[in-house]
């Protein structure tokens, strides 16, 4: 494993743009094909793609893979609640729950 700052910076910044994608294209459907929101959603994706090769460069596939889908889910759980008003219920918030205990122990598991 790299370094635990360029680690968690690197997944901080592929699991935003993968949010940030999301929320792009959320905001460009149901538009006028091609629209800025799907183009710039679209960008914000292969510049994530490129930084989860950064990740992979650096951690195991087994590790690398379950933190940022997790995160990403999470965050764009999150998103949808406080930016679009998306009804989020207490089963999904549970899932998220049980989400981040498994991340964190894929994370701080020692191999």
């Amino acid at each position: 494993m790299t370094n635990p700052l360029i680690f968690g910076v690197l997944i901080t910044s592929t699991v935003g743009l993968n949010t940030f994608a999301q929320v792009l294209l959320k905001m460009g459907s149901g538009k006028t094909l091609p629209n800025i929101y799907l183009l710039g959603g679209v960008l914000a994706y292969g510049i994530s793609t490129l930084m989860y090769i950064l990740v992979l460069s650096k951690v195991n596939l087994s590790v690398a893979y379950p933190l940022v889908i997790g995160l990403t889910v999470i965050s764009t759980t999150v998103f949808g609640a406080a930016f679009f008003q998306e009804k989020v219920g207490i089963t999904a918030w549970l899932g998220i729950g049980l989400m981040l205990s498994g991340i964190w122990a894929i994370a701080f598991a020692k191999n």
